[in-house]
């Protein structure tokens, strides 16, 4: 679990951190490890976490520079918390593990660690950042939110599940791993057996109903193989027992879903599980294979035919909308509309730009200037489309134009959604700025 704490900590130093030495800390105590401290809030409870305890916690970094406190990252701010992680040993004293250890629910406090330290044994980089010296300190601001006993939380797990199965009136015998099958409407199709490929849309939630997942969402329903690992062992077992056209809730225990562990941010440590479960169809591996084979097929033939017609649906649309300009030699059509004054766009320059696409039909398929967002990027370093790349360098800020771009300047063959393979892009395209 460490990583998923110090990762952001990590990019986020690598990306911007640049640090002073700080020698004095006013306001700070010191404990016997060296690791200094400043409690500034102090909460009603007492119990402090030691290793192995979960905790959850809000925190930003903060960096020091020439005395000046430059906010480097906050879990609040930029939706990353709160964090909640199993706490871990001390990597070595007075690190900021041993901090966490010295706070309480509902105690906030400022701890200072030498970053040299922090890099090599926390982080344990092989190669120090050039920025990074034996002087150079990182503040870490923390609120402990809570702090729980891994005994509580299993404890509490099966409160919780006890009183969802009495308040929803669930009669059905547990497995002896403690699942629980509820059967709502019976299936009349194939029976799952192993090698099966399954069809299904399921709907996961938490015990107290917060929706986790939803394949609903999906335009397809979830694919499978039966006998090999579907998202839990609770889930897989369960599923063993139903036809093509069940529909049942299957509660599974944190012993049979994700643990003591949890999975992230998402399902917390002690979890148990509720899906609701459609089997939308059961087919044999070898059914299934047949029917991907010729889809596949399908597939391929549709491509050469888009390929095949991408030129003549280019002649029409150019001949459509009055269009007289030649191509360039890469294939790429500019047809400007304002010329601008501004800077060249011309590679390793940073352009920002608004722009709106559409396929030849007219389909609109992105805009920033839906988003009132602009769009930047650095020029010729494919960051973007290779039609980007060269009609955006032919512009100076300022300027607006239409790149009609072919396919093979853009996504060729690939499927990406609304825009299907050999589509041709035609962009709006205004550069607001060039440097």
């Amino acid at each position: 679990m460490k990583n998923s704490f110090l990762k952001p900590f990590f990019m986020v130093l690598i990306a911007s951190l640049v640090l002073a030495a700080c020698s004095k800390y006013p306001g700070y105590s010191k404990t016997s490890s060296g690791l200094y401290y400043k409690l500034y809030k102090v909460g009603k409870d007492t119990t402090k976490p030691r290793p192995g305890d979960w905790i959850s916690i809000q925190y930003s970094m903060v960096g020091v520079s020439k005395g000046k406190d430059t906010l480097l990252l906050d879990s609040k701010k930029q939706g990353i918390g709160p964090v909640m992680m199993q706490l871990p040993k001390s990597d070595y004293k007075g690190d900021i593990y041993e901090g966490m250890e010295m706070l309480a629910t509902g105690d906030s406090a400022v701890f200072i660690v030498n970053a040299d330290s922090l890099f090599k044994r926390t982080f344990r980089q092989p190669v120090m950042p050039k920025f990074i010296d034996s002087n150079s300190v990182i503040k870490f601001h923390i609120q402990m939110l809570s702090v729980d006993k891994p005994e509580a939380m299993a404890k509490r797990e099966q409160e919780n599940l006890k009183k969802y199965i009495e308040t929803n009136h669930i009669t059905a015998t547990p497995y002896p791993d403690g699942v629980y099958y509820v059967e709502e409407t019976a299936g009349k199709g194939a029976k799952i057996d192993s090698g099966c490929m399954v069809k299904l849309h399921f709907i996961v939630s938490t015990i107290d109903g917060k929706t986790i997942y939803n394949s609903h969402d999906r335009t397809e329903p979830m694919e499978f193989e039966y006998g090999k690992h579907f998202d839990t062992r609770g889930l897989s077992e369960a599923i063993g027992q139903m036809k093509q056209g069940t529909k049942a809730k299957v509660i599974v225990p944190s012993s049979q879903a994700f643990g003591e562990m949890g999975r992230g941010n998402i399902i917390p440590p002690y979890s148990t599980i509720i899906y609701n479960v459609e089997i939308v169809g059961v087919q044999s591996k070898a059914a299934y294979e047949k029917e991907q084979a010729a889809k596949k097929k399908k597939e391929e033939a549709e491509k050469e035919q888009a390929k095949k017609q991408e030129p003549g649906l280019i002649s029409k649309y150019l001949k459509t909308n009055n269009i007289k300009v030649k191509p360039t030699a890469s294939g790429i059509y500019y047809v400007e509309k304002v010329k601008g004054t501004g800077p060249q766009a011309m590679p390793g320059k940073k352009v920002k730009v608004h722009y709106t696409g559409t396929l030849l039909n007219g389909t609109k398929f992105d805009s920033s200037r839906d988003r009132n967002q602009p769009f930047e990027f650095t020029l010729g370093k494919g960051e973007v489309i290779k039609g980007w790349d060269e009609g955006i360098s032919m512009m100076r800020k300022g300027g607006r134009a239409t790149i009609i771009i072919p396919s093979s300047l853009a996504y060729g063959d690939r499927d990406q959604g609304v825009i299907k393979p050999y589509s041709t892009l035609v962009f709006d395209v205004e550069v607001l700025d060039v440097k």
